[in-house]
């Protein structure tokens, strides 16, 4: 029988295992093939071995007496330093948990010694605490470029290490990528203040980091009076408030404030203005008609399909209506504002109409009344035909666009949507018989029931007749066989206009093999 390490192994027959005069005994051979004599039971090591001497672990009396001499001191070393270092805390009166603690600490370091070559080819992996990955850290230094601000619908989960509730989570940016910008654009109209804060993406989009609406109702009483009341003025200052503060927790490397129809046509509205920038910091321009028009066409430019050849936008307001006509034709812009070949404002929107004519209790002989009203004032709007914008017989090159509050009611109560998801809303298609049904169906229900709609509420149940109203007298004007939903608006318009105008989407981002090709240029510079 071979042993690994000593080579030939004795039998334990005759002589080895016979007991000698002076009661030692003969142990194995050692590798040169002499005998070692095995110390006697009253050798030190036996003492030690008894019962009654703490933190002394002795010799098992099982051992294997075939062991080699080699490994059973190479095992009386290791327990003889662990011994000697619980005696040596014992005695300084350390407790048993040091003891313990210590041994655990040696066996663990032994343990990362072995482990080492068990990393995966990612490396040594990261510890939760003190470091964080590269990408991670860019993205917590964009993040403090950006400043707190309120949450985004993130969960705790979702959450960095030492990242605060209310502090947004950054976008995703590799190590060699500068943050993108930040772009912000305030609407405040007759009926509504919205916020919208966001960044450059793709071409001619861009993803929103913030976003705020409220239902302030500023032009309320505005047609009977010409000026803004105490109460709406109240009500638009405190919403504004909170954009400030909105704002005012970021780094916004550029914005547009802008005040519409109830700011302009009010007698008061300059020294409603000059009121806000006191009390809120924010300093609002109150936009022409035309202006107006312009930011609701580029608002939707990515509606609009590239085999249409002529549209119908329309941006049915609180207080005003715009209505722009554009022809594209061959030649197509990027920005579709300049395809407007007509346009027009109409002094009317949803407040003003539903004051006039009532809003709570709507028969069918006071909508008409309403329809008929809007109609008058479309027929001083002097533009092209149905027939000269449809393409071809069927008019499959002309469709209607509407951007409002009146368009995505009649949008979430067609779906029958439990709640209203802009998701869903956003870029539906209605045909024109589906557009009819639902009018027909908000008609028909009194103001409670349509308060109880999702969709509509509480805050939109005297207005939406009042809103399909002056939509019914435009399909009239320019009939088509469907109609495109658009959620978005001047916000969106001014977003879209001032990322083109600092060619916020020329700045092409490098791609991965660039990227990588940089990153590799940079060492080698650095070595």
């Amino acid at each position: 029988m071979k042993d690994p390490d000593h080579g030939e192994k004795p039998s334990e027959s005759g002589a080895s295992a016979a007991g000698r005069s002076d009661g030692s005994k003969l142990g194995p051979r050692n590798g040169k093939g002499k005998r070692k004599r095995r110390k006697s039971s009253a050798s030190p090591s036996a003492i030690a071995s008894q019962p009654g001497t703490a933190g002394m672990a002795g010799r098992p009396t099982g051992e294997n007496e075939a062991e080699p001499a080699r490994k059973r001191k190479r095992r009386r070393r290791s327990k003889s330093a662990k011994q000697q270092a619980a005696v040596a805390s014992a005695t300084q009166g350390g407790s048993a948990q040091l003891v313990e603690s210590s041994l655990g600490e040696r066996k663990g370091h032994k343990r990362s010694k072995k482990a080492r070559h068990r990393r995966g080819l990612q490396g040594r992996p990261l510890t939760s605490g003190e470091r964080q990955p590269a990408q991670q850290r860019a993205a917590d230094s964009g993040n403090a470029r950006s400043g707190p601000s309120a949450s985004n619908g993130q969960t705790a989960s979702q959450q960095r290490p030492g990242q605060r509730a209310d502090q947004p989570r950054a976008p995703y940016v590799a190590a060699s990528e500068p943050p993108a910008p930040l772009y912000a654009a305030l609407d405040l109209g007759t009926n509504n203040c919205r916020l919208l804060i966001a960044q450059p993406t793709r071409p001619g989009q861009f993803r929103v980091v913030d976003a705020f609406s409220r239902i302030v109702r500023l032009g309320e009483g505005l047609g009977a009076s010409g000026r803004l009341s105490d109460e709406a003025m109240e009500r638009a200052v405190e919403a504004l408030k909170i954009c400030a503060s909105k704002l005012g927790a970021r780094t916004i490397r550029r914005s547009r404030l802008i005040a519409t129809e109830a700011a302009r046509a009010a007698e008061n509205g300059e020294s409603f203005l000059e009121r806000v920038a006191r009390e809120t910091g924010l300093d609002l321009e109150i936009i022409n008609r035309e202006t107006e028009a312009r930011l609701a066409v580029s608002g939707c430019s990515s509606l609009v399909d590239r085999e249409t050849r002529s549209v119908v936008l329309f941006d049915i307001g609180g207080g005003s209506s715009e209505i722009a006509v554009i022809r594209i034709g061959d030649s197509r812009s990027n920005r579709l504002a300049n395809h407007i070949t007509h346009w027009t404002s109409l002094p009317v929107g949803v407040v003003t109409l539903s004051e006039r004519h009532g809003g709570q209790h709507v028969t069918p002989a006071s909508f008409e009344a309403m329809v008929q009203e809007v109609e008058g004032m479309l027929s001083r709007f002097d533009s092209p035909p149905v027939e000269a914008l449809a393409n071809g017989a069927s008019g499959s090159g002309f469709h209607l666009i509407g951007t409002s509050g009146t368009v995505t009611t009649l949008a979430g109560v067609h779906l029958d949507l439990p709640r209203y998801d802009r998701r869903r809303v956003d870029g539906l298609w209605l045909t024109d018989d589906e557009v009819s049904a639902m009018q027909a169906r908000l008609l028909s229900w009194d103001f409670n029931a349509r308060a109880a709609n999702p969709c509509i509420g509480p805050d939109r149940a005297d207005l939406v007749l009042a809103g399909c109203a002056i939509l019914e007298a435009i399909r009239r004007r320019w009939p088509s066989t469907r109609m495109r939903v658009a959620d978005r608006g001047l916000r969106e318009g001014l977003l879209t206009d001032m990322m083109a105008d600092d060619g916020a989407w020329r700045r092409s981002r490098p791609r991965r093999h660039q990227r990588g090709a940089n990153a590799g240029s940079q060492e080698g510079n650095k070595a």
